[in-house]
């Protein structure tokens, strides 16, 4: 119950919701970059949300399956296909043993996402499967996908149920400019009035300074009060570091868990998205939001994929209980009482 890599592409890792609860020991986070679109790929397949997949970067993996199971391909557009035929993003279907998926060129985006029916059987460490390739801890044995690699399945699936109906809109594609939402702070309080203005204000551009810890944009420099150094931190998904130079730094998954740069705002989670899929040369606006708007940006987006399970994998009806017989008082009494708690 495996798939073979027959080649691993430029940057393939397994990646999960991440490594939660251990920064204080100075562990990073990890897990994908585009948090959605594992979501979404793992509920197209019919697993938990936040089941390991695996994180394509810029040039896809070729993989051969030993083993028929159902796949989705979410994120960027690297042009999937299946034994050299296109496949359909964010779509569940059925791969074949014997069949090999491939992707061809970068089109959309900058990262893919692929999820397994039943997971991957990669164990965890310190409660998740995310490769933290700077530490080698996690995944594949701490590193990258090589070739002839082999991943096992834990449970394959390759005849789900509402296979036609598991299929969502493609959410990656083309722009000549994103627009990200920030909160500002925590140390916008560092920042003149004009260096804050020129944040919200100016379009930067995405270098080539860009991997899974952090993405170094160029642009307006932004003015400090009294340069860019404060007493180390803790660094959050999403914060946006100024140093003293004033050319902003987007902190991503694999970032350190403290750093002693200012920090103007922090991309709103419903955005990590945006970022994640960003690639040399694409460009970016802020535009300053609120914590209340963030928050119900996350609540609608948490509304909409429980709504996506609820269609696609339906809660069994629970059956009724029995009525009591004639000699059944004290069942009677503790049925009673159940069903005025459930009230």
């Amino acid at each position: 119950m495996s798939i073979t890599v027959l080649q691993p592409g430029l940057l393939t890792s397994v990646q999960d919701g991440g490594r939660v609860g251990y920064q204080q020991f100075g562990v990073s986070v990890s897990g994908v970059m585009d948090p959605r679109a594992m979501k979404l790929a793992n509920l197209l397949v019919g697993n938990d949300e936040n089941e390991a997949v695996l994180e394509c970067t810029m040039m896809g993996p070729q993989l051969r399956f030993n083993t028929a199971n159902t796949i989705a391909v979410t994120g960027g557009d690297l042009g999937a296909t299946l034994d050299n035929q296109p496949v359909e993003r964010y779509a569940a279907f059925v791969v074949q043993a014997g069949q090999t998926l491939r992707f061809t060129s970068l089109r959309s985006g900058c990262r893919a996402y692929i999820a397994f029916a039943g997971g991957l059987d990669i164990p965890e460490v310190m409660g998740s499967r995310s490769t933290y390739m700077k530490a080698k801890i996690g995944g594949l044995e701490g590193r990258k996908l090589q070739k002839e690699d082999t991943l096992r399945f834990r449970a394959p699936n390759a005849a789900p149920a509402n296979l036609a109906q598991r299929r969502v809109p493609p959410e990656v594609s083309p722009r000549r400019e994103f627009t990200v939402r920030v909160i500002l702070g925590p140390q916008d309080d560092l920042f003149t009035d004009a260096g804050i203005r020129t944040f919200l204000s100016e379009t930067y551009a995405v270098t080539n300074e860009f991997d899974r810890m952090g993405c170094r944009l160029d642009g307006a420099v932004i003015e400090h009060k009294n340069g860019g150094d404060i007493i180390s931190d803790g660094i959050a998904f999403g914060a946006i570091q100024v140093p003293t130079a004033g050319k902003p730094i987007i902190m991503l998954a694999d970032r350190q868990t403290t750093g002693g740069y200012t920090k103007i705002a922090n991309v709103i989670s419903v955005d990590f998205g945006v970022i994640c899929q960003l690639k040399g040369g694409d460009t970016v606006r802020f535009v300053q939001t609120s914590v209340e708007e963030a928050q119900d940006a996350l609540l609608a987006e948490r509304a909409a994929l429980k709504a996506l399970r609820d269609t696609l994998d339906p809660a069994p009806k629970s059956e009724p209980e029995p009525g009591p017989g004639p000699k059944s008082e004290p069942r009677k009494e503790k049925g009673f009482f159940r069903n005025l708690f459930r009230k």
